[in-house]
């Protein structure tokens, strides 16, 4: 198969269990998935099973498990499902969930793996998205946390971990992130906690599932389960878990991750840091430049307020710029002394990146224009002024006849500075 495009399940796959820190029964089901609808979990045990989508927006905690969550509605311990995910190469399914946690198994990754190849891998008409390391980078936690980013062809991640106790002490390894890969080396390798520490954690919500059967247990004098399946099972587990929290971006990594007492919470800063590092990238060729949004786009000075397209995914996603210069017009009178872009002309520079991405859902783009209908859930974070450059990026969230909805998000130097949920209308000029 192809690492060039999107895939998804052919058939559904079922597996039920326990989770390890709710201790609450549930059933997890992959379902297949239109391309360029990412993963999304559904909660079918709530009343109109809301979805959460499986990225970085959605991350609510990190403590022992990476939590997703989407207004009152959350979805714990989700690295082990995408991890698996990852390694077998899906880009699209749906994961039905009914109850707050993926049941835990046996504590690895493997029956997610096995579930998934019994499901079958197709292949999707659609390119995959791919983030690659271009230059060195370095990313620091406030635990102890190291990683270290180099360039490379594909997926490799050097771990190293740490722990004072007799049975783990220091390890290292380098994985290849592959399908086959990662089902050999890591995929069995089982999750750990200490006994010790268990009371405190039930208290806190936590580890109220776990057992021999599904955690290797360590007290002081070594390991309570009858042995290990690889000598540096733990270091293998937590390079798993690393790739599960890697998935939050939405794209297949390409590079060569050296990693020093990895974390949940170092992993998604880590994650966090990738997706600002693409996002403020301006030195990334034009996919639409103005000639081209000229043709699309009904506006004009002083009211076309797009530059260029920097990033495009048919029927899903774009991302747009607007370099924000000291001769804007409306500098003048917003305001004398103190230049701040006025929050509506924010929006309506996000609407026209939006209208960009419709116009490419349509045939004779150049006689049609986008309306728009509605705006929703309107917030603007920080202000923006000269000399900064905004990064819109838009998603399309439903596309019905010639109406649509539209999720937006602003960013200045990585940073959030407006949102709005937008709806629109495609109609002849």
């Amino acid at each position: 198969m192809s690492d060039a495009v999107q895939r998804t399940v052919a058939e559904e796959a079922t597996l039920e269990g326990r989770g390890v820190h709710s201790g609450a029964d549930s059933t997890l089901v992959f379902r297949p998935a239109a391309p360029n609808s990412g993963v999304r979990f559904r909660r079918t045990d709530l009343e109109g099973s809301p979805v959460i989508p499986a990225d970085l927006t959605h991350v609510v905690g990190t403590d022992l498990g990476t939590t997703l969550g989407k207004g009152d509605v959350t979805v714990m311990t989700v690295e082990h499902v995408l991890a698996a995910l990852t390694a077998m190469g899906v880009t699209n399914v749906q994961v039905d969930l009914s109850g707050p946690e993926p049941p835990i198994r046996d504590g690895s990754f493997r029956d997610f793996l096995d579930a998934l190849d019994s499901a079958g891998i197709v292949e999707q008409d659609a390119p995959a998205a791919v983030m690659e390391v271009r230059e060195p980078t370095q990313v620091k936690g406030d635990q102890g946390e190291r990683y270290t980013l180099l360039p490379d062809e594909d997926l490799r991640i050097s771990a190293t971990i740490d722990f004072d106790h007799p049975a783990i002490g220091r390890q290292f390894g380098t994985f290849a992130v592959d399908r086959s890969t990662f089902a050999r080396e890591i995929g069995p390798a089982r999750t750990f906690g200490f006994r010790a520490e268990a009371e405190a954690l039930k208290e806190r919500g936590l580890a109220r599932g776990a057992s021999l059967e599904n955690t290797i247990v360590l007290d002081e004098a070594g390991i309570l389960n009858d042995g290990l399946r690889f000598p540096d099972e733990f270091l293998r587990h937590k390079v798993g878990d690393l790739v599960g929290d890697l998935a939050l971006l939405g794209a297949r990594l390409k590079g060569h991750l050296v990693v020093e007492r990895p974390s949940h919470r170092g992993n998604v800063a880590l994650a966090r840091a990738l997706d600002e590092a693409h996002r403020r990238s301006t030195n990334r060729a034009p996919i639409v430049d103005v000639q081209k949004i000229l043709e699309y786009l009904p506006h004009r000075y002083p009211m076309l307020l797009v530059d260029r397209v920097v990033d495009f995914q048919e029927g899903k996603r774009i991302v747009g710029i607007k370099n924000v210069t000291i001769n804007e017009p409306f500098f003048q009178g917003h305001y004398p002394g103190h230049p701040i872009m006025p929050g509506v002309l924010i929006i309506e520079a996000m609407a026209q990146v939006g209208g960009l991405l419709l116009m490419d859902t349509i045939d004779n783009p150049e006689d049609k224009v986008v309306y728009f209908m509605s705006l929703n859930n309107v917030k603007w974070r920080r202000p923006v002024t000269p000399g900064d450059q905004l990064v819109f990026e838009l998603e399309l969230v439903q596309l019905r006849r010639q109406i649509c909805k539209m999720r937006g998000e602003g960013f200045v130097d990585g940073n959030l500075v407006a949102e709005a949920d937008l709806m629109a209308r495609i109609v002849d000029r």
